[in-house]
């Protein structure tokens, strides 16, 4: 039960940030950098194959950014928004906790 509160809350984030940007505002928008701390509370890495199996149990072989509900891009772009990194574009072939398959 907790993981589909988690999912849901995660969910209804990414919707009403999809809803409150536009897909143009995000044309030009920064690239998330592994650095940034977004993206170290979220594990987000640019290369889903190096992402710390043992650190993140939940991630396995197949999943990135492009196959995830909350890439706001097409499967093909290498890089796209995502509303979890608050404006910046994140890898196609990237990937972070918030990962959730898309439909």
């Amino acid at each position: 039960m907790k993981s589909s509160r988690r999912s849901f809350l995660i969910t209804s984030i990414g919707v009403a940030s999809t809803l409150a940007l536009s897909r143009q505002a995000f044309a030009d928008a920064p690239k998330a950098a592994e650095s940034d701390p977004t993206s170290q509370a979220l594990g987000y890495k640019l290369d889903a194959t190096k992402v710390d199996k043992a650190k993140f149990a939940k991630y396995a072989a197949g999943q990135d950014c492009s196959n995830c509900t909350f890439y706001q891009g097409k499967a093909t772009d290498a890089f796209a928004p995502c509303p979890m990194f608050a404006g910046k574009q994140v890898a196609g072939k990237g990937w972070c906790s918030a990962y959730n398959k898309k439909a």
